[in-house]
């Protein structure tokens, strides 16, 4: 009697990177993402080496890889990116803030009620279920939002879909921005040096404001903690007693390789699969935030006279981190200024997000 075996369904369907071994999923992402890097460097496009690993990660998340960056690799490239931004604070941005904080403030309110307009409407329309939409619309730090959302009902699949397209679309047209706004040929490059002469102690003491920070963080419970944590710990001990970071190119280079392998890799083909047929809908509120916010950057650079570039990244709705990344790889772009306005917008949502989900879940309900 003949009997056909047939084959295990699921080992037949599973994507083929995830019947690769670890160190090969490793190997074939480091030399897509290097191939990447390349070609964008090539191209002039800033922030490469966060771009390049988060389009080699998504290639590779969607052909089923299940490697993934390591949490405590992932917390100190946080914390890396968190001393960055506490370095390029200076004392000068808080008198600005104090003059011009009528069209600041406005700029942060307009943001977070374009993107609750943006989410109720998704919502309202039956697109995405509950308060879902509302998460995945709000500008701030992914992951936290992400977080967040599965404490109010929210799909967090869904939710960190949404977020990371943001991240990536806005990544990329940020960069793009960059490179064709700011001239460049009225600029002077400096040489990068990827490996310096070593500082020892400041090394040391960067990495130690970073690791203590990132644990602080979480200790505090706070949102993002691991950038949040040492940003506010390197600010501190920056503004206070004049603490200055060694941030070589070859550690930063590394933090951002993570961190856009971090933002890739959650880029799974079933989450994918489950966000398709909203895709659409997605897309068109991320387009609109987008312009709305444009919008705001250039009416703020108008009244306040600051350069568009500056105006442009500081209402860009965010992740906070990304737009960090790509403002510090931005030739003239005031990182105080752009810092300000992120931080204070994420603080806001982390205000006024729980009360928000709270009444839009009232709304959509009725």
């Amino acid at each position: 009697m003949n009997q056909t075996i047939e084959p295990p369904q699921a080992e037949a369907d599973s994507p083929w990177m995830s019947r690769a071994a670890p160190a090969l999923q490793w190997f074939v992402l480091l030399a897509v993402s290097a191939a990447l890097i390349g070609t964008l460097e090539l191209a002039g496009v800033p922030a490469a080496l966060l771009i390049g690993p988060m389009l080699g990660g998504i290639a590779m998340g969607v052909s089923g890889a299940t490697a993934r960056v390591p949490l405590p690799a992932f917390s100190v490239a946080q914390g890396i990116i968190g001393c960055l931004i506490a370095s390029s604070v200076s004392a000068d941005i808080f008198p600005l803030l104090y003059v011009h904080w009528p069209p600041i403030m406005g700029a942060v309110l307009a943001t977070l009620a374009a993107s609750s307009f943006l989410g109720w409407l998704i919502s309202r329309w039956r697109i995405l279920p509950g308060t879902t939409a509302l998460w995945g619309s709000t500008p701030g730090a992914a992951a936290a939002m992400v977080l967040m959302a599965g404490a109010f009902g929210a799909d967090q699949r869904l939710v960190a879909v949404m977020q990371y397209l943001r991240v990536i679309i806005i990544s990329v047209s940020a960069s793009l921005v960059a490179s064709l706004w700011v001239d460049t040929t009225q600029m002077s490059r400096p040489d990068i040096v990827w490996f310096p002469v070593p500082d020892a102690l400041g090394l040391t003491t960067t990495l130690g404001v970073a690791i203590l920070g990132s644990q602080l963080g979480r200790l505090l419970r706070l949102p993002s903690p691991f950038f949040l944590g040492s940003m506010i710990l390197g600010m501190l001990l920056h503004l206070g007693i004049g603490l200055d970071f060694d941030l070589p190119q070859w550690l930063l280079g590394m933090s951002y390789a993570l961190i856009g392998w971090h933002i890739g890799l959650g880029f799974t083909r079933p989450v994918l699969h489950h966000a398709m047929r909203a895709l659409p809908q997605m897309i068109g509120s991320i387009a609109a935030l987008l312009i709305f916010c444009g919008a705001l950057g250039w009416l703020m650079s108008r009244t306040l006279g600051i350069d568009p570039m500056t105006a442009y990244l500081a209402t860009s709705p965010g992740a906070m981190e990304t737009i960090a990344i790509i403002a510090a790889a931005t030739h003239n772009v005031d990182m105080s200024f752009v810092m300000a306005l992120q931080t204070a917008r994420f603080l806001l949502v982390l205000l006024v997000g729980p009360p928000l989900a709270r009444f839009f879940a009232r709304t959509v309900a009725a």
